[in-house]
């Protein structure tokens, strides 16, 4: 059983926490069993504060076929919060002034954040810079000048503190303000050889994770972990990502987050550079160079047409301010349109595929790519379910 086995989702975020006993207990339901993003909102809303949410929780559970149910014990949140003190992390939650605005936008935003270093970052404008673990010298060099130029022009630049790509965004800007997303608790450093590298992010930048303190990451979180880097950002750019990778993970979460996606071409002969070409082709922004990046974006500090003066400058062209309309937009449209149509309530493909009155051979490789990602499964007769 998943979160989404006992509640369906739910649209209304919960009311910002309004006392300490309130935000204690809202964590101590969030790290209950098998109470996921979904599930708490969910429970918050039904029943409007964490404490009466708790209370029913066990009855909620015996309803979904759980026996011997059990909350998560105050011991338990009591011990996190003590060594969240001991490692120099304070919570950040949902609801409250200090949470990223463009991150508390998505639809599976987390209840809360860890967060270690300088939190002030999450006020600015950020972008994501990914890619390959093995990366390539240019790979490494253009993914330095990036994270620099872009670091000057105003950007905190946001990845996941992992080998190649990551290492060399967060070195290069350091001194403009970087963000490391980890996949396990933000006092679990990994890989090990970055050590001294998160030690300097926490004295110049900012550590995140919502994961509890002292968890040590295993393969499910970093899927998780890369919503929350592209959520943070403006836009993601991919740099050197093998056809099938965390990367493509991440941009593919950032067009189902309405984010841009931008890519570095490479050699089509090099395997670590399939990735890119890929999204290129599909209708990713070709960089060559921060430029690059900063036309395609709106200028920083522009949000809408009513933060323009008399005396600023005219907005920028449709193709600058609009998204375009290409295959990949509109791939990560039907990826969208699919999870929307499905539920922990088993569908036929076909039925599935006549609803979306799309083609078969349109439907059939973004399904299986749905299915790789862990977002949806098949079950005997035809069936898929939703699982995210």
């Amino acid at each position: 059983m998943t979160d989404r086995d006992l509640f369906p989702s739910s649209t209304h975020p919960p009311l910002p926490p309004t006392s300490e006993d309130e935000q204690f207990s809202r964590l101590r339901l969030l790290r209950s069993r098998r109470v996921g993003v979904t599930t708490y909102k969910r429970l918050l809303t039904e029943h409007g504060t964490a404490q009466n949410a708790l209370a029913a929780l066990p009855e909620v559970a015996r309803a979904a076929g759980v026996k011997g149910y059990e909350i998560c014990p105050e011991a338990v949140v009591q011990a996190e919060l003590n060594a969240a003190r001991k490692a120099g992390a304070r919570l950040i939650m949902q609801g409250t002034a200090a949470y990223p605005d463009a991150l508390d936008e998505i639809s599976d935003a987390p209840p809360f954040l860890w967060a270690v270093g300088d939190p002030e970052l999450l006020r600015r404008p950020m972008i994501s810079l990914v890619g390959a673990r093995n990366a390539s010298s240019l790979g490494l060099r253009m993914a330095t000048a990036l994270a620099r130029d872009l670091g000057q022009a105003g950007y905190t630049i946001v990845s996941g503190l992992a080998r190649g790509i990551d290492t060399a965004a967060h070195r290069a800007s350091l001194g403009s303000g970087t963000i490391a997303v980890l996949a396990g608790g933000v006092d679990v450093i990994y890989p090990q050889e970055n050590t001294e590298l998160a030690g300097d992010i926490a004295t110049a930048g900012l550590r995140l994770s919502e994961q509890p303190i002292g968890m040590k990451p295993v393969a499910r979180h970093f899927p998780a972990r890369n919503r929350i880097i592209s959520g943070l950002s403006r836009a993601t750019i991919v740099v050197e990502a093998a056809a099938k990778s965390g990367s493509l993970i991440t941009a593919r979460d950032a067009l189902d987050q309405g984010r841009d996606v931008l890519a570095v071409p490479g050699n089509p002969f090099d395997a670590r550079a399939a990735g890119c070409n890929q999204l290129i082709r599909e209708g990713a922004t070709l960089v060559r160079s921060a430029q690059d990046v900063t036309e395609a974006l709106s200028p920083i500090g522009r949000q809408s047409e009513e933060d323009v003066t008399p005396f600023s400058p005219a907005p920028a062209p449709e193709s600058t301010s609009k998204p375009r309309d290409t295959p990949l937009r509109r791939v990560a449209a039907l990826h969208q349109q699919i999870l929307d149509r499905l539920s922990p309530s088993p569908i036929a493909e076909d039925q599935l595929i006549r609803d979306l009155a799309v083609g078969t051979s349109d439907a059939a490789p973004v399904l299986l790519e749905l299915e790789l990602d862990g977002r949806i499964s098949r079950q005997s007769g035809g069936l898929l379910v939703r699982e995210k």
